[in-house]
């Protein structure tokens, strides 16, 4: 388990900082990550990388020359919200464009989509490529849907030596496309990690068996199998792996590719060895020439005993951008030409990020009536904050039955930020919509993950209709319900039965209409839509999950609640408590 650790829900940004501090050699943090200490040469594409932190040496051991020139660092297993990843990419950028390059996950798809077009609006040509490597989280006709795991080294590997001999974005974005769909990974597990502050792992193994085909966020293995000696691990990683090779390879023999074989924590080297002795005889076997392999951990999960094997097809192109060198604090590979002497390293780096505070003029001006209804919408996100604490224990073990646990101390992040930004905004004589706005950006920034992405939306959507003119009546919040339920829907891609907070939203805001339709007051509608909530909640234990993390282990979240609906349906019913204490600041 992980035993040292000060406040939990600070362990990511404290790792990060004592990183940045450890090897300033090579980067220096920014806002939302960390940078290489040297600017990006002029006329150079920056390859950005990113996600959650728990995976080291991903994503910020893999920054520097011949690697990434930077890395988006988000809190424990959550994606970095889009303002952290667009933070790192302005840092980064020399300008040429930047390439956003992350696992593929439903919170990282969302930030670092998101961030790519607030980049566009800064003047910065971004493209995101999502590594999906996984072979045992989709079918080969449902590749799109894979998970990214270790196979993130060798493609972040090619699309960086591209960018590193001066190639443009576009041919830089081809390379890391060519090496995405000749690489696939498989991992197998023998026991789960714990999460900093938590007292016991987010999945077990029984002794003497093992899970087949793992993620790296903790997620219990899609099946099970007795526990192998190392030579039999061996033979299930690479006839897994033999068995789907890409569509222009006509047969592994003959073929070179690059091998990776990697521990997710607990399996230490010496055991890696024996295990790739095995794995090299039988590729060798195969007629496969292996080429530069790679054995030791590189893309991780905490403590997991685990261990992935990763194959990526060369051609000669890929070949030789995989054989480029590379110096990073937890990569280098062969011997770099010196630096341009205008890339010295800045000895006085600060350990703490340098920020630049964007310019804040303050809030628009808002009626009186707005910023009086602005003490209901701040005791609203008290109340939000209270509960989600009440509850967050609860939530992260619901969410840890066939996802990754982290949904508990993202609701929490994210639900202190919101409420401290509402605070500081109202205390500036900001009206009801603008007071919501900037909790809804706090919390997506703070939070991450696929929940910040769409809490944000869902207050973004509210303040947006509630605006800072007129007190807020029963119509303006349920139209902004309303719309928050179209935008969590367009922007996560999921519907009513797909097991999400979709399966709560939806029926409450159709619950919270008919009932302001009926003439009702917004509390008493209110009242009446969050017990449609409640129990819509409920019902998602019937369910199986057709998105997100949980979608590869479906059978496993049969008869326990969506985290994600439950946390929405307790809001609801905290929130009517906070009308019901300011009844004259609505109508």
């Amino acid at each position: 388990m992980t035993r040292l650790f000060n406040d939990p829900a600070a362990f990511a940004d404290e790792a990060l900082e004592g990183f940045a501090a450890a090897h300033r050699r090579w980067v220096r943090p920014v806002t939302g990550g960390v940078v290489r200490a040297a600017a990006t040469p002029a006329g150079q594409v920056a390859v950005v990388i990113g996600g959650g932190s728990g995976h080291y040496p991903a994503f910020s051991g893999l920054v520097g020359r011949g690697l990434a020139h930077g890395a988006a660092v988000g809190n424990v297993f959550a994606s970095p919200s889009a303002q952290q990843i667009r933070s790192v990419a302005r840092a980064a950028h020399g300008g040429a464009g930047v390439l956003l390059m992350y696992g593929n996950y439903a919170g990282d798809v969302l930030h670092f989509g998101q961030a790519a077009e607030r980049l566009a609006a800064d003047g910065i040509d971004a493209r995101t490529f999502a590594v999906a490597d996984d072979v045992s989280s989709a079918g080969p006709d449902e590749s799109a849907k894979r998970r990214g795991i270790a196979g993130d080294l060798p493609v972040f590997k090619a699309a960086a030596a591209a960018a590193e001999r001066g190639l443009p974005l576009d041919e830089v974005v081809r390379a890391a496309e060519r090496a995405g769909a000749r690489t696939r990974s498989f991992g197998i597990a023998f026991s789960g990690c714990t999460l900093p502050g938590a007292d016991h792992p987010l999945f077990t193994v029984p002794d003497a068996r093992m899970a087949v085909g793992l993620g790296i966020h903790g997620e219990p293995g899609i099946g099970e199998e007795d526990l192998p000696t190392a030579d039999e691990a061996a033979r299930l990683l690479v006839g897994t792996l033999l068995k789907e090779l890409p569509e222009d390879v006509p047969g592994p023999a003959g073929q070179r590719a690059a091998v990776v074989l990697n521990g997710l924590g607990s399996v230490k080297y010496e055991e890696l060895f024996v295990v790739y002795r095995k794995v090299a005889a039988l590729l060798g076997d195969a007629g496969v020439e292996i080429v530069d392999p790679e054995v030791g951990e590189l893309v991780t999960s905490f403590d997991m005993a685990g261990v992935s094997l990763t194959l990526t097809w060369l051609d000669e192109d890929l070949e030789a951008l995989w054989r480029a060198p590379a110096d990073t604090p937890a990569y280098r590979k062969g011997a770099l030409d010196a630096a341009a002497p205008d890339t010295a390293v800045r000895p006085e780096t600060p350990a703490r990020p340098e920020t630049a505070p964007l310019p804040d003029a303050g809030p628009p001006p808002a009626a009186d009536a707005s910023r009086h209804a602005a003490r209901t919408v701040l005791a609203a996100l008290d109340a939000v904050a209270a509960v989600v604490a009440a509850h967050a224990d609860e939530l992260g073990r619901i969410d840890a039955v066939a996802g990754d646990g982290d949904h508990g101390i993202g609701m929490l992040r994210g639900s202190t930020a919101a409420r401290e930004a509402a605070a500081d905004a109202h205390e500036r004589g900001a009206g009801a919509g603008t007071v919501l706005t900037r909790a809804g950006d706090a919390w997506a920034d703070r939070a991450g993950g696929t929940s910040g992405a769409l809490w944000g939306t869902v207050l973004r959507s509210l303040g947006t209709a509630l605006g800072d003119r007129d007190t807020p009546d029963a119509a303006r919040v349920t139209g902004g319900v309303t719309d928050a339920s179209a935008a969590v829907r367009r922007l996560g891609g999921a519907e009513v039965g797909d097991k999400t907070m979709v399966d709560v939203l939806v029926p409450f805001a159709d619950a919270l209409a008919a009932a302001t339709a009926e003439g009702l007051p917004l509390a008493e509608a209110w009242d009446r839509a969050a017990t449609t909530a409640t129990d819509a909640a409920a019902a998602t234990a019937r369910l199986l999950p057709r998105m997100g993390r949980a979608r590869p282990h479906a059978e496993k979240s049969l008869g326990t609640p969506d985290a994600g609906a439950h946390s929405l349906a307790l809001i609801t019913r905290a929130v009517h408590g906070a009308l019901l204490d300011h009844p004259h600041d609505h109508h």
